[in-house]
């Protein structure tokens, strides 16, 4: 059940639980366990609102407002993407999360033999400024807020947003964007880094100063154990993990002169939804707990809301299957009813075809319609933290919080995240443990409904969302037309301005605006840096 492992005891005996981060769960639960661990009401669960912030955020929290809705969007050519931006919006969506695709994660432009046969198949192309003006084109900038799921280029694309707002005529203390822009993580648990480890750091850093200066409503970055949980790590590990690269990101700023409070609060988080369901619950309530926790005993932070644990609770996409994909509907649904059980702010769900291909619009739609039920039928708006002071729920979420700490623990022994990520320890910790999930789940010790238990019965066929290979052609011929109607003097100038200021340790981030603005290319931005840092080369984990 989930991805809990139960032991079968002797006959009549009682199955030992086990959930994935080493957590025993007992039969039953009574106040005799909150006395067993300590619990305490002020320290541990606190009034909705207030420090710990283990319940919510916010003292009446959906009672006020709704969570934030963000389903992944992002295909083919800016014009389709523009088109599947407006439907989502027409159907109550109240944020977009933005899909780029391989060639420009990576920083390649669509002409590159590199990006042959990715133009656009896994999110949407952008090659430069004109594509952000044809993929926003008419879309609110002032009210809808935008995440931006790139990494090793994320502030060329934030330096293209903001270009973007400013040509559309919105100033840039309007406009609200969030790009994930955590390399860390991409290097523990995804792949689509390009730089060392040293400077692809600094160039987060150099996101955060920039928009505490000129950014004021746009979250900088976004902490993603998102990806880690999907590569193979526990629940435990996922937020371990995520807190010690957000400290990893503050240290970097607090060494040029700043103070964490003034910044930490634009921090935002991308974590996930999947598994057994109460141990998701207790993964997040620890979170919030231990985030506003430590930011108080690191780094002497005392705003209240400088201490919020903020962002994205959604995703689910390890548990979707290709084997009766329908039971994926259903599983959505749970994920998203532990989501905002949990005290989501902003939700994302798994479309139950992504484990065939990127959400058709039937699919987005469902997954859209089932957070929207759960928010006005279901009744998860009614009160705040419904499992609060469950016997079992506080225990659990103590217990997560030790599991936490003690991974946070064994990051610190190794020298801290950068060094753990540098020397690939953390990639051998993901990969152990993923290693160990399958093995379970191939013997049957974990059971995946329709994949390894109650497989009878005939698969549906799923409508696929099929690649076009029109649309690579059509990127690459407005690639070409740019290239030659652009000021290419000024964008070599504005080009060599970046060079100067990424070897001399200036922000680049004004560079890259300038540079934008005149119409550099992803990859002309992206190949400046790999001149200046070089290319990350991963290190053996095993």
């Amino acid at each position: 059940m989930g991805v809990a492992t139960y032991i079968k005891g002797e006959k009549d005996a009682i199955n030992e639980v086990i959930l994935q981060s080493g957590i025993k769960i007992k039969p039953s639960y009574t106040p005799e366990d909150l006395e067993r661990i300590g619990f305490d009401y002020e320290e541990d669960l606190g009034d909705p609102g207030e420090f710990p912030f283990t319940r919510s955020l916010h003292p009446s929290g959906y009672r006020s407002r709704n969570w934030t809705t963000r389903q992944y969007t992002g295909f083919g050519t800016p014009e389709e993407t523009n088109e599947r931006f407006k439907l989502m919006i027409s159907h109550g969506q109240t944020g977009l999360n933005v899909a780029f695709d391989l060639p420009t994660q990576m920083g390649y432009d669509s002409d590159d033999e590199m990006a042959e046969g990715e133009v656009g198949r896994v999110g949407m192309a952008v090659d430069s400024l004109r594509d952000f003006e044809i993929a926003f084109k008419d879309i609110q900038l002032n009210r809808i807020g935008s995440g931006l799921t790139i990494n090793a280029v994320a502030p060329v694309i934030l330096a293209m947003y903001q270009s973007m707002a400013e040509k559309f005529g919105y100033k840039k203390t309007e406009i609200s964007a969030t790009p994930q822009n955590d390399i860390l993580k991409e290097i523990v648990g995804r792949g689509a880094w390009i730089y060392p480890v040293e400077p692809a750091v600094r160039l987060i850093g150099d996101t955060i100063e920039y928009a505490m200066k000129e950014l004021p409503r746009c979250n900088p970055v976004s902490v993603c154990g998102y990806h880690i949980r999907e590569s193979g790590c526990t629940p435990a590990q996922e937020i371990s993990y995520a807190l010690m690269i957000a400290f990893a990101y503050i240290d970097n700023v607090v060494a040029r002169g700043y103070q964490a409070e003034e910044f930490v609060g634009r921090f935002s988080f991308n974590l996930n939804v999947y598994g057994n369901i109460w141990e998701t619950v207790a993964k997040f309530r620890a979170a919030r707990k231990l985030w506003a926790r430590l930011l108080r005993e690191r780094y002497g932070v005392r705003n209240k809301k400088a201490l919020f644990l903020r962002g994205i609770f959604g995703g689910g996409g390890s548990g979707m299957t290709k084997q009766q994909p329908e039971n994926n509907i259903m599983r959505g649904a749970y994920y998203a009813l532990a989501a905002a059980l949990s005290g989501a702010q902003t939700t994302a769900l798994c479309s139950f075809d992504e484990a065939y291909t990127i959400p058709t619009e039937r699919a987005a739609l469902l997954s859209l319609r089932t957070f929207q039920i759960l928010m006005d039928e279901i009744g998860l708006r009614d009160t705040v933290d419904p499992l609060g002071g469950s016997y079992f729920m506080e225990t659990l979420t103590k217990e997560m919080e030790e599991k936490i700490v003690g991974e946070m623990e064994k990051i610190e022994k190794v020298g801290g995240m950068v060094e753990a990520v540098s020397t690939g320890y953390v990639q051998g910790e993901v990969a152990r443990q993923a290693y160990e999930f399958e093995k379970k789940l191939q013997d049957g010790t974990i059971t995946k409904v329709g994949v390894n238990k109650y497989t009878e019965g005939v698969d549906m066929e799923v409508e696929l969302h099929e690649y076009n290979e029109e649309w690579a052609r059509l990127q690459i011929e407005r690639l070409g037309e740019l290239k030659k109607e652009r000021d290419n003097k000024a964008v070599g100038v504005s080009l060599k301005a970046l060079e100067g200021a990424a070897g001399d340790k200036k922000n680049v981030m004004p560079y890259l605006v300038e540079c934008s603005r005149h119409y550099a290319t992803v990859g002309e931005m992206a190949n400046v840096f790999r001149d200046v840092f070089g290319e990350y080369i991963e290190p053996g984990i095993f």
